[in-house]
């Protein structure tokens, strides 16, 4: 298995596992559950929310609004 390229929004996901003690699709569901839609929206109310950093909540925002691409 190869790692994630990097840029890409998955390659943050096992930093994001290990700061924040969730799996990452805990957060994919709690983005999908949330009446936001826009993206800076959403990155705000995990910033604000739920102690995200910025480049965490951008990368979980980014692969969930995409589909998971």
């Amino acid at each position: 298995m190869t790692a994630p390229a990097r840029g890409n929004p998955a390659s943050y996901f096992p930093a994001i596992e290990k700061k924040y003690g969730r799996p990452v699709q805990e957060w994919i569901d709690l983005i999908d559950s949330s009446s936001l839609t826009k993206h800076m929206e959403l990155v705000s109310w995990l910033k604000a929310e739920h102690g995200l950093g910025h480049g965490h909540a951008n990368a979980l925002v980014t692969h969930t609004l995409a589909g998971g691409k």
